[in-house]
């Protein structure tokens, strides 16, 4: 996946090498609408640096449906029913005992999207360094965002590959560095993201130096403060994947997190009308169609009364979604309710999630009166009675992974997946319905073997 473009290149570079001065020789020309990568990389205006961020940006949300769809089927949230080709139930769920092989059906974004959105910061860090237009400190601003965007999109690398390892040194395309483990990458992902808080922390005080889309500005993280909140946000998450539970709460203590606040305060990625891209995640309510995300039938028969959040994401159909493969019926009675048109923005960052953070860190650390407290917001805010359970580390988790099962239901990251995983529990997962299986990882793209086998290695 990674490779691919890299495979092309070099073939053309072959052919052409090869067919000396003759008929196809062509002269250099330069077309003002399309300048070519070393003319940003020295010497870039203010304008091809504001084209690069709105291209960071663009790309930051290129992994969505992916994401979204793949890794929530692996969990169950959700199944993506698709009358059209098989390989959508058949595959993603591993009916028949598929496996995610390295040719695995349709989840190339899950790879390659994040790594050209890494691609694209290097470029874009390259910028900022080898330019006299801004200042010191906004350069600091720009590359704070940039690692910041960066260290997000590492993160969903390493959940889909996970032992596999990933490629963290990406900045020469021809010569990678090599997979580091699950651990290793996590740990330089957090170096990243201090790295990045760093510098936005010697940025200054104000507005962002360059234009940021609504998914920034509209929802409050326009200024350079507010963008190391994200960055804080970020690393809380990644810490409990870490299982660093205090550097959770420290992180969270500088993010934007507020137990009392707005749960669904956070930056959104951002859709429009053409050139733009629509919602990939939106389906219009009760559609006569076929192809689908559903609501995967656990998540309305585990439901407790009465909670809110059935009502406020859940459509329930006239009639099902149903699709037959390998003679296994599906039927999705519920869809997605969260998304009113085809420009609606998507959430992937809420003080929800970390008001959960919150509290399975606080849970881990004996702290249970914050943990039940952290719960308890949750809990009201779905409409339901105050936590009554015990009050041990064993049961709160249960109940957090039971809350954040429904709060982070179908968000851009496949949450009930790493959950079930980071907790050993992916046995939990229910797969009599469609009668598969629940992976522990994607497989390696096989791109990136060719390209070991290649080197050599």
């Amino acid at each position: 996946m990674l490779k691919k473009s890299i495979y092309a290149a070099l073939f053309t570079v072959a052919l052409l090498g090869n067919s000396g001065c003759n008929f196809f020789t062509l002269e250099n020309a330069i077309d003002p609408n399309n300048p070519s990568l070393q003319s940003v990389k020295q010497n870039a205006t203010r304008n091809q640096i504001q084209s690069l961020i709105t291209g960071l940006e663009f790309r930051h949300r290129a992994h969505v449906f992916t994401v979204t769809a793949a890794f929530g089927c692996f969990g169950r949230e959700i199944w993506y029913l698709n009358a059209s080709d098989p390989r959508w139930q058949t595959d993603w769920l591993g009916q028949g005992g598929r496996r995610p092989d390295g040719q695995f059906f349709a989840v190339g974004p899950a790879y390659d999207a994040p790594y050209q959105t890494i691609k694209q910061g290097n470029i874009l860090l390259q910028a900022i360094r080898n330019t006299n237009v801004v200042t010191e400190q906004e350069r600091l601003a720009v590359s704070g965002f940039v690692k910041t965007i960066q260290a997000y999109q590492y993160m969903i690398v390493a959940n889909g590959q996970f032992q596999n390892g990933i490629r963290i040194d990406v900045a020469d395309e021809l010569n990678p560095g090599p997979f580091v483990p699950y651990n290793e990458a996590l740990a330089r992902i957090n170096a990243l993201l201090n790295e990045a808080n760093d510098e936005l922390g010697r940025a200054g005080t104000g507005n962002f130096p360059f234009r940021l889309t609504a998914g920034f500005t509209a929802n409050g993280f326009g200024t350079i403060p507010a963008i190391r909140q994200l960055n804080r946000a970020i690393a809380a998450r990644l810490a409990i994947y870490r299982q660093d539970w205090q550097g959770a709460l420290n992180a969270l203590s500088q993010s934007f997190m507020n137990i009392d606040g707005d749960l669904e305060a956070g930056p959104t990625f951002v859709y429009g009308l053409p050139p733009d891209l629509f919602n990939p995640l939106f389906f219009v309510l009760d559609a006569p169609v076929n192809t689908m995300i559903v609501v995967h039938p656990s998540l309305i028969s585990d439901a407790l009364p009465g909670d809110l959040r059935v009502q406020r994401k859940f459509f329930r159909r006239r009639s099902p979604v149903v699709v037959t493969t390998d003679n296994i019926p599906l039927a999705g009675e519920w869809q997605d309710l969260r998304y009113p048109t085809n420009t609606s923005p998507i959430k992937y960052l809420r003080n929800e999630e970390l008001v959960l953070i919150y509290a399975e860190a606080n849970a881990q650390t004996g702290n249970t009166a914050e943990a039940v407290r952290a719960i308890n917001r949750i809990r009201t805010a779905a409409g339901l009675p105050a936590y009554s359970g015990a009050t041990t580390r064993d049961a709160l988790i249960n109940e957090i992974l039971f809350q954040r099962r429904y709060s982070l239901w179908c968000e851009p990251w496949g949450h009930r997946w790493v959950d079930a995983r980071r907790y050993n529990r992916l046995n939990e997962i229910p797969v009599a319905l469609d009668r598969g299986t629940v992976f522990t990882q994607l497989e390696r793209p096989i791109a990136e073997v060719n390209w070991e086998l290649l080197q050599g290695r």
